[in-house]
């Protein structure tokens, strides 16, 4: 008896490390190192608990990279900076004009793996999709899985020209928490913690403004969606069983959140990745929410 395996509904969202270094030099292809550093944050005097300081991982990559890639900085250049929250969604003049400067055009395919976490791959992914570009993917295992094959690596600084990249936002792939607010008390929508369990508790010591969750929201830890070794998304069954533990079946829209997006957006991404429609990123997430007392927060 043939069993058929559950397939990811969207499997071109990923891209293997085989057929990267086969397609390395193809002239449309754009790869780029997204690498963000995650430090404690030393200011203890901020009125805003921000426990982390989200730093550039530039040196990561001038250190060594995946031959042809350029880097993309999400602190510095794809946040907005006139938000006092870190890694908010940018305007869309500085998202296009950072995103034509990296050398990303209408035509192109773009590829995108993290030396850190996977969850920044999976930021920029979000982003492009929400200002409109699709051919876009993932490295799946990204760096951690490039370097254990003992796939070529580089230290040459990558430039590509600059390109004509143009926008097309789609709001609806990010919710403010007013959004949020609402949501609480619909049973269509399902608000997803894409935190470590610990933090969703209130049991942890990382706090962003307050111990707990958003009222209402389930836990889905964006560190249970690879497999630990290879640094790959697990198979498709496995992530399905995952968010069906949080009845995602009784759901007709998902909003997930973390502590600053970033997370989120990997949990949104594998939601995409599987087929799931309606998904959207609370930008704000616990950053923002953590730190205003007036809105409805769980612990336990």
């Amino acid at each position: 008896m043939t069993v058929n395996k559950m397939q990811y509904a969207h499997p071109e969202y990923l891209v293997e490390t085989n057929w990267l270094e086969s397609n390395l030099n193809d002239p449309q292809l754009r790869i780029f190192d997204c690498s963000v550093n995650v430090v404690p944050n030393p200011d203890e005097t901020q009125s805003m608990k921000i426990p982390f300081v989200y730093q550039s991982g530039r040196a990561n990559y001038e250190k060594a990279h995946i031959p042809n890639a350029g880097f993309i900085d999400i602190p510095g250049e794809l946040s907005d900076k006139t938000s006092a929250i870190p890694l908010m969604l940018p305007s869309e003049q500085q998202f296009v004009e950072a995103i034509r400067r990296y050398g990303i055009s209408q035509g192109n395919r773009v590829v995108l793996y993290s030396t850190t976490e996977p969850n920044w791959a999976a930021r920029v992914w979000w982003m492009l999709n929400a200002f409109g570009f699709k051919n876009v993917a993932i490295v799946n295992g990204g760096w951690v899985k490039w370097c254990a094959e003992q796939r070529p690596v580089s230290n040459a600084t990558c430039a590509y020209e600059s390109g004509n990249f143009t926008a097309n936002l789609q709001t609806e792939f990010f919710m403010d928490k007013q959004n949020v607010l609402n949501a609480i008390s619909q049973n269509e929508t399902r608000i997803i913690n894409s935190l470590p369990t610990p933090m969703h508790t209130g049991e942890s010591d990382i706090v962003f403004g307050r111990k707990g969750r958003i009222a209402n929201s389930v836990n889905v830890p964006f560190n249970s969606l690879h497999d630990p070794d290879s640094g790959c998304y697990l198979p498709a069954e496995q992530l399905q069983e995952k968010f069906e533990a949080v009845k995602v079946r009784d759901a007709k829209q998902f909003i997930t959140y973390c502590g600053g997006g970033i997370a989120a957006s990997n949990n949104a991404f594998v939601l995409s990745l599987l087929g799931y429609k309606n998904v959207a990123v609370y930008d704000g997430s616990m950053l923002e929410w953590g730190n205003d007392a007036s809105l409805p927060m769980e612990e336990g």
